[in-house]
């Protein structure tokens, strides 16, 4: 790759960051702006500088984008031996290296969300705590945060002084106890135990360092802190790291993202060039206008604009509906006319803010006919068939895995009962060993019958031969785990039922044949690592003719020629939970703005005036975020309920009289949901709202030209 190259194939502002070599850089990249290009062309042009590749280390979010890194950068004739990864699979890598120094195993085993809820459900009854008082959902989301800031389990319980966190802190305990018992981490151990033996060991950090020259870290807005250190760790010995990302797309924070990360960038690197892609290859004019406008709301971003390379296109449309049902309906008739305009189905997306959202959706394409797919991460490994194979091939590569180990020991069916496995269970407590080393001297058993120690001595001998076998390519070895297991003569018992389990279980083999393939040195654990990473958008199949149904986060990376995002309503879009909070509010902000910068050619808007939420049919109000695209949707007569007066909604054709204006606490009357007091007011001229939180516990934003608010003096 020569400079003459760059002149032609790249832009001045993706040259000037292509052909930045020492220091920290930061790469300021705007949706559509060729992030991936400057990247890719940055690894090309180290190495044209003398770098060699394995002193380069560039880290993405997804297993899809590394992947389409890797080919993006050996389409260029670059010279291969370039770390190109994810985050979590760098860590493997690392903590398989130096599984000593960090106080592991290296043959671990990496728990998935099923596997780690299982976990903390043990933890939970192992401290005599109720799991209604303390459900494992909340316990895991607390304890992964807890894990994201580097708090272990001793500081953590040092600084316990409530009830909830001193009681959380006994299950934190014993949750972590139980991973160690497993040989188990889980997704945050990951980056933890890399980011806390960087920091402490300063041998290993400093081998790495050198190892890793200059540092490539892509979508820098979504690292959390335990990445943070990680990356700065790394990059502490020589400088060399390139941040790349924006924080307009910043849309992680529930899950330990912290913004803070890429608008501290020169605060932490002084010495840092920063650069801005602002050029936009993908979407018209008008969508970008709109972008513009709505996340220019936002204040804790670095200031940008997206500046067009197309021709103007066509106008966004935004449509009201009076309910989900007749939202689906019309967006399946838009979508049947894009049909016959020879669109293609892979060309078009729906986009919503929760799940719960594609039901209706699903209802209507089904009744009219049309294909679809939803991106709803991993659930085919989340069928009993393929977990019960994998939790084969799980204690083949970590025979200290109790859980996987737990599920095939009478997986099928073997005559190895609960009371029989109850006792082995005890043997191995009581001599502290695993649980498999308890199997392996069944014959000590003495509270055991002839009948099961035989049925266990025959079981073990089968994954001892499977073990014999585990080295080198995966496919073989799965495919005689499915024969010699029984699994397969099971399931051809099992009737139709099983027919479809037999179709999946030769799907996930004919998967595996193809990662053999596809892997210079295919191995169990390596597969076993690859899946356990999977995430949402690694599960998107471009190739069918299928419209793509999936969440906004789950968008990001993504882009299509047509787009719907639907329920643009207070409570959904913004999420309700933003009420209160403004940083929530902005990554709801930023969520939208991603939604709509996938949008190349079509954006198409709607949201409904009524809608079922948490089973009740209630009456909604479009979204503040509407107003702030800059487009008009004043209802017409037509549009309102005959009743509205009665719910304590009004238009108020008088457009030139603002909306009263409210102050924070003011306290208020709401015809229908009585008295509460204003937590927060927007104030957008004729399209103000009011935040209030009601004496009922509800938190509702209301459009004040739509709503009878009356302001009271204090009781």
């Amino acid at each position: 790759m020569q400079s003459e190259q760059y002149d032609r194939q790249l832009t001045p502002s993706q040259k000037k960051a292509v052909s930045h070599i020492e220091g920290p850089l930061l790469v300021i990249a705007g949706p559509g702006s060729g992030k991936t290009r400057v990247i890719t062309y940055r690894i090309a042009a180290l190495i044209d500088s003398s770098v060699l590749p394995k002193n380069i280390c560039a880290i993405t979010f997804t297993n899809k984008a590394a992947e389409q890194m890797r080919q993006r950068t050996d389409a260029l004739g670059t010279p291969t031996g370039a770390h190109i990864s994810t985050f979590h699979s760098l860590c493997v890598r690392i903590l398989r290296q130096y599984a000593a120094q960090a106080n592991i195993k290296s043959n671990f085993s990496i728990y998935n969300d099923s596997d780690q809820t299982r976990c903390i459900k043990q933890a939970t009854k192992d401290c005599g705590i109720d799991k209604k008082n303390f459900p494992p959902s909340r316990c895991l989301n607390t304890i992964s945060s807890l894990k994201n800031s580097l708090i272990d389990t001793e500081p953590f319980e040092a600084q316990a002084d409530d009830f909830f966190s001193k009681t959380l802190s006994k299950i934190y305990n014993r949750y972590q106890q139980i991973l160690t018992e497993n040989n188990a981490l889980d997704f945050d151990d990951l980056l933890t135990k890399t980011a806390i033996l960087l920091h402490k060991n300063k041998t290993v950090c400093s081998q790495l360092s050198n190892r890793f020259k200059f540092l490539l870290i892509d979508e820098y807005q979504d690292t959390n802190h335990a990445q943070y250190t990680i990356a700065k760790e790394l990059a502490s010995a020589h400088n060399n790291i390139c941040a790349t990302g924006d924080p307009d797309q910043s849309i992680y924070r529930w899950r330990g993202a912290d913004i803070r990360n890429i608008l501290d960038f020169e605060n932490d690197w002084p010495d840092a060039v920063t650069i801005k892609l602002e050029e936009n290859f993908r979407s018209t004019p008008n969508i970008l206008e709109a972008a513009d406008k709505l996340i220019s709301k936002n204040k804790n971003r670095k200031q940008k604009v997206l500046i067009p390379t197309k021709p103007k296109g066509h106008d966004i449309s935004v449509t009201s509906f009076d309910d989900e049902h007749e939202e689906a309906l019309g967006i399946a008739d838009q979508i049947k006319k894009l049909i016959k305009q020879k669109t293609t189905l892979n060309d078009i997306a729906i986009f919503y803010r929760i799940n719960a959202q594609s039901r209706s959706l699903e209802e209507a394409f089904i009744k009219n006919k049309i294909p679809y797919q939803i991106i709803r991460g991993v659930e085919f490994y989340n069928r009993k068939e393929i977990r019960d194979m994998l939790a084969y091939l799980k204690v083949l590569a970590n025979p200290a895995d109790q859980i996987a180990l737990l599920r095939v020991i009478n997986t099928p069916a073997r005559g190895i009962g609960k009371t029989t496995i109850t006792k082995v269970l005890n043997f191995a407590a009581s001599h502290k060993i695993s649980l498999f080393d308890g199997l392996k001297k069944v014959e000590q058993i003495s509270s055991l019958s002839k009948a099961p120690k035989t049925k266990i001595a025959v079981f073990v001998n089968m994954l001892e031969q499977f073990k014999a076998d585990s080295s080198g390519k995966v496919g073989p070895l799965t495919e005689r785990i499915f024969i010699e297991s029984g699994l397969q003569n099971s399931f051809k018992a099992a009737g139709s039922e099983g027919s479809d389990a037999i179709e999946n279980v030769n799907e996930l083999i004919n998967a595996i044949h193809a990662y053999d393939q596809q892997t210079e040195e295919p191995s169990l654990v390596d597969y076993l690592q690859q899946i356990s990473l999977f995430s949402d958008t690694d599960t998107y199949d471009p190739s069918g003719q299928r419209i793509a149904l999936m969440t906004l986060h789950a968008a990001k990376g993504l882009e299509f020629e047509n787009v719907f995002i639907i329920g643009v309503e207070e409570g959904l879009l913004p999420h309700e939970r933003s009420a209160d909070d403004d940083d929530e509010l902005e990554e709801e902000r930023r969520l939208l703005f991603v939604g709509i910068t996938r949008a190349k050619a079509n954006l198409n808007i709607t949201y409904a005036r009524y809608r079922t939420i948490r089973g009740q049919f209630l009456r909604t109000i479009p979204s503040q975020f509407l107003f702030e695209l800059g487009i008009d949707i004043t209802p017409s007569d037509s549009e309102l309920p005959e009743d509205h007066h009665d719910d304590g909604y009004y238009y108020d054709e008088s457009t030139s009289q603002l909306p009263p204006q409210f102050k924070k606490n003011q306290l208020v009357r709401h015809e229908v949901f009585g008295l509460g007091r204003v937590q927060k007011y927007n104030d957008m001229g004729e399209n103000s709202t009011a935040t209030v939180k009601f004496n009922t516990g509800h938190i509702k934003t209301l459009m004040l030209k739509y709503t009878k608010l009356e302001k009271i003096k204090n009781l």
